[in-house]
């Protein structure tokens, strides 16, 4: 007979509490308690719910004869982050169908074009920063990043509105993971940003707008489903969102950047060596040691046994982000930053997940991960390369409970100089 034991269990009628008191440790506090990658605990109204972590727990949760994504993402996080119908939430063949319209958007062309637009919006920005008192990282960037991915998607976008469409589209990041407040300011900023989107899918489609056949606007607007079939306005606009949205969230990962280069350095020096090979290896411990997305969640298919557990139709899976790139048996001193760690280490699509695990064409991984890379880089350039900055007194703590996690003043420098 298979070998089944009894997992531990987080004892509680609904654990979310804990969850929300502990954040992105939540799961690997456990963990560490129990000695194990798995555990039994209850949350989101006291669903039973499975909690995995490590190599082989990502090869299971991306394995989609065993769980589906459907059913899967809370409530809260489809009125904010994703949107209902998003790519997030389906599966099988027509997850396969859409994705190959996101994968299509990703190719290295269209990621040269978003370089450059980046590099031009950048050299705008900065020449601004020169004048003025301090710049609030995070904030500058939001904006740039607004800029650049309408552009890029062909989305018209004129100047009074960049704020409006900024603060929008970074409202649906800070929410996803928000109560009170900011949670309801992601949904009215999700209702207001799908509403200006259907009405620029209805003029792509009534011939009244007309832009690149390479934009995500003009894919999208056209896109046929796996029966042949237009998609509707509505999931045109969420599916966009899930384009703009992305891009702009990476302003989180880039302030991280800023972060980094100025708690370690050391690594200025070696960045300015212009070692592409080694500025790669740099964001990539970005994207591993600082907090970005704490969890995922799947929901069984069928039944089926792993590690020692019966896991049962319907039940909800928690795979543990955070917990899997600071894991002691995949990295060396996990909370150490430490970018060579990446020199000549062979990829793997299931030890390192910032956003997400498995094959990029086919399962659920996130299909803007080379594009988040390349905007890296750009804006990673510019810090190192293009500018001098005065780094004042600020609190620059970061909080482990808060999602998304950002240095509390949001990372200020002052006296800008071009070099």
């Amino acid at each position: 007979m298979p070998y089944r034991e009894q997992i531990p269990i987080d004892k509680g009628i609904d654990n979310t509490p804990k969850l929300l008191l502990e954040g992105y440790n939540y799961i690997t506090n456990r963990r560490n308690k129990f000695g194990r990658d798995i555990f039994e605990t209850r949350v989101l109204g006291g669903q039973k719910a499975i909690c995995i972590a490590g190599e082989e727990a990502v090869k299971t949760f991306y394995d989609e004869d065993k769980l589906i994504r459907d059913g899967a993402a809370p409530k809260r996080l489809r009125q904010t982050l994703f949107g209902e119908h998003a790519i997030q939430t389906i599966d099988g063949a027509n997850h396969r169908h859409r994705k190959e319209l996101f994968m299509s958007l990703m190719s290295k062309e269209r990621l040269q074009d978003l370089s450059k637009l980046l590099e031009n919006h950048m050299e705008n920005a900065v020449t601004k920063w020169t004048m003025q008192q301090k710049v609030v990282v995070y904030n500058e960037v939001v904006q740039i990043l607004t800029r650049v991915a309408c552009e890029w998607s062909g989305i018209p976008l004129n100047e009074r509105e960049v704020n409006k469409r900024a603060n929008q589209l970074e409202a649906l990041i800070d929410g996803a993971g928000a109560m009170g407040p900011r949670y309801w300011k992601g949904r009215s900023s999700r209702n207001l940003a799908e509403t200006w989107l259907r009405g620029l899918v209805g003029q792509v489609r009534n011939g009244e707008l007309c832009i690149p056949k390479d934009s995500a606007l003009y894919k999208m607007s056209w896109y046929q489903d796996i029966n042949g079939e237009l998609l509707n306005e509505q999931i045109v606009a969420v599916e966009l969102l899930n384009i703009l949205r992305p891009i702009v969230a990476v302003s989180v990962y880039i302030t991280f950047e800023a972060l980094a280069l100025h708690e370690h350095p050391g690594e200025m020096e070696k960045l300015r060596n212009h070692d592409e090979e080694y500025t790669e290896h740099f964001i990539q411990e970005v994207r591993r040691y600082y907090p970005f997305f704490p969890l995922l969640t799947a929901r069984v298919r069928e039944d089926f046994l792993w590690n020692g557990h019966d896991f049962k139709k319907g039940n909800l899976v928690l795979l543990d982000i955070y917990g899997t790139n600071h894991h002691p048996d995949i990295w060396e001193k996990p909370y150490t930053f430490n970018p060579e760690r990446f020199i000549d280490r062979e990829e793997n699509f299931y030890d390192f997940i910032p956003q997400g695990g498995g094959d990029y064409y086919r399962g659920h991984r996130c299909p803007g991960e080379w594009l988040t890379i390349e905007v890296m880089k750009v804006v990673l350039h510019f810090l190192v390369n293009k500018v001098e900055y005065v780094v004042p007194q600020q609190d620059l703590q970061y909080s482990m409970i808060r999602f998304p996690s950002l240095p509390r003043s949001r990372f200020v420098i002052s006296d800008v100089k071009v070099i």
